[in-house]
């Protein structure tokens, strides 16, 4: 066996042994090293497997293309599954290899115990992998170009999904169609409710506002078939899969970078590779001026809860009842029981805003100025970005408008104008699906305006 495949299979072991110590508990890992095109391949796709769609090879091209001309580079992916998938960038040195794998399980423990992750599916490999071949028979039937253009539509709204990992089981969400295809097994991979006996569809007006779009359109437009039905089933599970990594963004990088520190200080490194590991670190952390760096932001927010509860000061012993030594204990509970809004909300102090020079900016022509450092105003900037995640909130206000089946969507609005090109555009998409006029409600300028497209053209009108 190579020396190098050897060294690495034995730092592996090394690593997982100090992790357990210090009290990690990750899904078991398989490790791969891959060259870049699969690891870019990997990344553009999301899983292995997964369907094909003219997005994907975009963005892998995009991130090739960086790779190649030495402006990025990916030194590892993991897979949430149970067992997690791990792959290694081939020619990363030895010392890189401990630091991502150290990282690695970092992740891996916070896949598996953070409670936000707990209705993953987590044999999504096998199932993306079944969805994509359901796909190319779609493809075989009906035609490329047809698919690919009910794909379009389908993936232009896909971050339009319930984000609320519990939802209401209440009876005011339309009934899920009974599934009469041949794939109906395939689709309920890991569901608890496989094999039960499945309501008819229900078509009626939302007793209150819906976030789910794609879920709302699947159930109630009554003029496509089932393998479409499918399709919109397929990317609104595989976006559910993801949903969880969006929303604890900030904590699970902030998690593994706070533990691949911890673990390889434990490793007995010797006095280059300790310095080589610094300067590795200090670029996975380093601040921007332009963006927040999750990484930096993540681990700072974690060592300062732990100094905190380690170390209370009299006040907080009186009023909060700290006892001091309890950090290590804290930062478990909060990785298990919180996401990047509870983090940022609770736990992004004042003093953090000031000392990591926190502050808010706009463009004012050609220049970028500072134009808000209220660690307040700070605070609330970031918990609302985590609240939407970096997309509109659109909701279903009427699957039935004017009593002829149109769909009015509202945008709820909150100060960030909507780019009117690129809204106008996806109604041309949502139309695709709903086969019936589709309308947008905004805010413009402060005037609420609705944005209509009926299959033929664009129009715009005081709401």
């Amino acid at each position: 066996m190579d020396s190098e495949l050897v060294a690495t299979q034995k730092a592996i072991e090394d690593i997982w042994q100090v992790a357990e110590r210090l009290g990690l508990d990750p899904f078991p890992i398989e490790f791969e090293i891959v060259p870049a095109a699969m690891i870019y391949e990997f990344g553009a796709y999301g899983l292995p497997g997964r369907f094909s769609h003219w997005t994907h090879g975009k963005a892998y091209h995009q991130m090739k293309t960086m790779y190649d001309y030495g402006l990025s580079k990916i030194y590892e992916l993991v897979i949430n599954t149970n067992p997690c998938y791990a792959f290694l960038l081939e020619g990363n040195s030895l010392l890189q290899n401990k630091l991502v794998i150290a990282h690695v399980i970092a992740h891996c423990d916070f896949f598996k115990n953070n409670v936000y992750f707990q209705r993953t599916n987590r044999r999504m490999v096998e199932s993306a992998s079944a969805s994509a071949e359901r796909i190319r028979r779609y493809e075989f039937l009906h035609g490329t170009v047809e698919v690919e253009k009910f794909l379009d539509a389908v993936l232009s709204i896909q971050e339009h999904i319930d984000p609320d990992p519990f939802p209401r089981k209440a009876g005011k969400v339309e009934a899920h169609a009974a599934r009469t295809t041949p794939y109906d097994d395939l689709f309920y991979i890991g569901d608890e409710k496989r094999g039960m006996e499945q309501p008819a569809r229900v078509r009626r007006t939302p007793e209150e506002p819906r976030r789910d779009l794609l879920l709302f359109i699947t159930e109630n437009a009554v003029e496509l078939e089932d393998w479409q039905r499918d399709i919109i089933d397929i990317v609104r599970a595989e976006m559910l899969y993801f949903l969880p990594q969006a929303q604890t963004k900030i904590m699970n990088e902030g998690w593994a970078s706070y533990w691949h520190s911890r673990i390889l200080r434990e490793l007995d490194l010797s006095d280059d590779e300790s310095i080589e590991f610094a300067r590795m670190h200090a670029g996975v952390l380093a601040p921007s001026r332009q963006h927040i760096n999750p990484y930096h932001l993540g681990l700072k927010i974690l060592e300062n809860i732990q100094k905190r509860w380690d170390a209370p000061t009299d006040e907080e012993r009186r009023s909060l009842g700290r006892r001091g030594g309890e950090g290590h204990q804290k930062i478990f509970d909060v990785r298990g029981t919180e996401n990047d809004i509870s983090f940022l909300r609770n736990y992004l102090t004042r003093r953090l805003v000031e000392d990591l020079d926190l502050y808010i900016y706009r463009q004012d022509g050609d220049e970028w100025r500072i134009v808000e450092k209220s660690w307040e105003r700070v605070r609330e900037m970031l918990v609302n970005a985590a609240v939407t995640m970096g997309q509109p909130c659109i909701v279903v206000e009427d699957g039935d408008y004017h009593g002829n089946r149109e769909l009015y969507l509202k945008h709820m609005y909150e100060g960030q104008a909507l780019d009117l090109a690129y809204a106008e555009k996806t109604l041309r998409q949502v139309h695709v699906l709903w086969r019936r006029t589709v309308h947008l409600e905004t805010v413009i300028d402060g005037k609420r305006v609705l944005l209509s497209y009926d299959g033929a053209k664009n129009d715009r009108a005081v709401a």
